[in-house]
């Protein structure tokens, strides 16, 4: 049986006979690897493994390759509890002839496809309505990957997916989504939208406003690359291609959706995004792509701070941080974003030896993040960016003369204009500035210092796991991570009594030193 025929048996079986709008379907969680584009799940084209990278001349535009997602305020809709009565006919539109080349999709096992998302489509179709899996789940399924989320993209209006899906609402500000609930499983549907109008005061091409309704080509050609603008059609189990995007998936090659300047000083922060997708995905950035992005990197000054550091953030956890920040520094953008950073690693002219324990920092971060079960937190990331610039404004611990204040003025001092030009969390600032501060008292602890209490302290879980990152980075001081973490086992058992004498002699030695100033 064809793969068509198959999904439209199961579809009528899922979703058309007597399911009611509002009725959530059991949601597995269970979704079978899929085939890449030649039947099998493609090798990577290189090692996600990559030494520390020595500069010389001119970088290359690729990286190893190894996770996207907007959020807004639920709002809902006026109506969004109405009962529209009966249902409309299902009468399916005739398939719009907008000049988009469909093609089978026989890279795609229908046993890949998520049952939710199915349903979504499935009742759009029944009702009349286009729509497809759109994105990022599509380009995910063509290369062999187990899509994260799967997103549906629709000409229904955000009001008329509501009256179809009473487990739906509708939120966003700027642009109005669906998120269509199946338990826990949200499938994000959202209407298509045009590349927004021209202004007539300058000539800025920065988008400001991006809040028009489209057609299904109109949504492909406004989206970033062309293996992000590709649809799939479950019904037929047939992909639509407006962009030419499946030949530079074959091809693993990521470019962008028409002259890529003009892409780019539209939104700068899809450098950030070519830089991603090049480092997850193992693709090679386009020779057009690549030379926009070295020429309006600068233009990310100009982009809302949240979102580019949201983008930054999630650069570092990808498991591609290493590939990910040499991408940065290597087209400009690391420069005009986290330009402490640059200064600290210097030119490509200078001695490589310099930046070499700061890539070798990443490699090891990056082997954290893939064996971590849950992500780093953002005062994490920072400390772990930042850890090397943190240590070289201190100096050597052993030759401080205050060990308490003056880590504390040397991490505020690197990381205050990181907050400032970020507009970083307070919360995630001080977290940073925490686990920085504590790195000293692993190899140098103060006059005043309780082993007991720093192990039992917030941000000591954190700032251990920095240390022996630097400490593999470095080769050196394995034992001594050990041995905290030795500590941290019997400080965490400790009885209260011995908490309580421990907080005592601390306090009674601060009594001590302020009588001696006095």
């Amino acid at each position: 049986m064809e793969h068509g025929e198959l999904l439209e048996d199961e579809l009528a079986e899922l979703d058309l006979v007597d399911l009611e709008p509002d009725e959530p379907a059991p949601h597995t969680g269970q979704v079978a690897p899929s085939r890449g584009p030649s039947g099998a799940r493609p090798a990577a084209r290189r090692s996600s493994q990559r030494e520390p990278a020595v500069d010389r001349g001119r970088p290359a535009r690729r990286a190893p390759g190894g996770r996207d997602r907007e959020g807004g305020r639920a709002e809902e809709d006026d109506d969004a509890g109405a009962d529209d009565g009966a249902r409309p006919p299902r009468k399916r539109r005739p398939r719009p002839d907008d000049g988009g080349a469909r093609l089978p999709a026989t890279q795609i096992d229908a046993a890949a496809l998520d049952r939710d998302a199915r349903r979504v489509v499935a009742r759009l179709h029944a009702h009349g309505y286009e729509a497809y899996f759109v994105g990022g789940c599509v380009r995910d399924l063509l290369i062999g990957r187990r899509p994260k989320d799967f997103d549906v993209a629709t000409d229904a209006t955000p009001q008329e997916i509501k009256r179809l899906f009473r487990n739906g609402r509708i939120i966003g500000r700027r642009f109005r989504l669906v998120h269509v609930y199946y338990g826990d499983h949200v499938i994000e549907t959202s209407t298509f939208r045009a590349a927004p109008r021209p202004g007539d005061e300058d000539d800025d091409l920065l988008i400001v406003e991006d809040n028009e309704y489209g057609t299904a080509k109109e949504d492909a050609q406004r989206r970033d690359f062309t293996v992000n603008a590709l649809f799939f059609d479950p019904s037929a189990h047939e992909i639509v291609d407006h962009v030419a995007g499946l030949a530079d998936i074959e091809r693993r090659v990521l470019r962008t959706i028409g002259e890529p300047l003009v892409r780019f000083a539209e939104d700068p922060v899809r450098i950030l995004r070519a830089i991603k997708f090049a480092t997850r995905l193992d693709f090679e950035i386009d020779d057009a792509t690549w030379d926009a992005m070295c020429e309006l990197s600068p233009q990310l000054e100009r982009s809302a701070p949240p979102r580019v550091l949201e983008e930054i953030l999630r650069l570092l956890r990808s498991g591609n941080a290493l590939g990910a920040v040499q991408l940065m520094r290597d087209c400009g953008a690391l420069e005009v974003l986290l330009p402490q950073l640059d200064d600290y690693l210097g030119g490509y002219e200078d001695d490589p030896d310099r930046a070499e324990p700061f890539w070798n920092l990443l490699a090891a971060l990056d082997g954290h993040v893939q064996r971590a079960r849950s992500e780093p937190s953002t005062a994490f990331l920072l400390a772990a960016l930042f850890a090397h610039p943190f240590e070289a404004r201190l100096g050597d611990p052993a030759q401080l003369e205050d060990p308490l204040r003056e880590p504390q003025r040397a991490a505020w001092d690197i990381l205050e204009p990181v907050a400032e030009r970020a507009r970083l969390a307070r919360r995630d600032l001080n977290g940073a500035r925490r686990i920085l501060t504590a790195l000293p008292r692993f190899t140098h602890p103060p006059e005043r210092f309780s082993p007991i209490l720093f192990a039992r302290s917030e941000e000591f879980p954190d700032a251990l796991d920095l240390f022996a990152l630097l400490a593999q980075a470095r080769g050196v001081g394995r034992d001594l991570v050990e041995a905290w973490r030795d500590r941290q086992s019997r400080a965490l058992d400790a009885p209260a009594d011995e908490l309580e004498s421990e907080r005592r002699r601390t306090r009674s030695r601060r009594r001590r030193k302020r009588r001696r100033r006095h």
